[in-house]
């Protein structure tokens, strides 16, 4: 039961996270208007500091199948604020859940392209107190300590309360589809690493983890 206990915690500790649009020059005949800044470049963009909804739906398309989770803003104001504005502009699409561990947990939210992932490593939120238990089918910002909540996050396979004394705080569960999070690849587990992850993005998975389910794209629903 020591040892048992000992694995658990151990988990909990690794469960790290672990602007403005330019203005567009005068309209030419022989040119065409050039793009908007990409708002995933500025994390302190009045597009990525949005405030969510009271509640809303994600739905999540993946490799593995679609699944829905539902937000409530009290649970974490400042965590679905964050996931809101990430959903929207499309942050997660691409993304590889990266650390699936049966019983457990399964994780994603580093974006696939390390440029853009640059920007969100160190754009941190502050906590937000944890006033729902981490059960199953819950969805969390992983943390790497206090105040340092970023992107990533996670989804429980089981009853994980030991979570709650950690600082972990649900914004969210899945409502439909917690079959498909079942089913998604786990059989890589703690492998891919994450620093790894961070600065080659989905080339290093794709040629390293070729088996891991992706995002596909999310979706604020009503």
């Amino acid at each position: 039961m020591r040892r048992r206990l000992i694995a658990v915690l151990a988990a909990a500790a690794a469960l790290t996270a672990c602007r403005k649009a330019e203005q567009q020059p005068p309209a030419q005949s022989a040119r065409a208007p050039a793009p908007a800044a990409n708002p995933l470049l500025d994390p302190g963009s009045a597009q990525m500091r949005q405030t969510a909804p009271a509640t809303f739906r994600v739905r999540v398309e993946t490799s593995a199948g679609n699944f829905t989770v539902e937000v409530t803003r009290a649970w974490a104001p400042l965590g679905a604020d964050r996931l809101y504005s990430l959903v929207n502009h499309g942050f997660f699409d691409g993304a590889r859940f990266f650390r699936v561990v049966r019983g457990f947990v399964a994780q994603f939210g580093i974006n696939g392209n390390p440029e853009i992932q640059a920007h969100w490593r160190e754009a941190s939120i502050a906590d937000d107190p944890v006033v729902q238990h981490n059960r199953r089918g819950t969805l969390v910002f992983a943390t790497a300590g206090p105040n340092t909540r970023t992107t990533q996050l996670f989804i429980n396979f089981r009853d994980n309360l030991n979570l709650d004394g950690m600082g972990f705080a649900p914004v969210g569960r899945v409502v439909d589809g917690m079959s498909v999070v079942d089913r998604l690849y786990s059989g890589y587990g703690e492998q891919p690493d994450q620093g790894q992850i961070q600065m080659e993005g989905n080339a290093y998975l794709a040629a390293q983890f070729p088996r891991l389910d992706s995002i596909v794209h999310t979706t604020v629903t009503p």
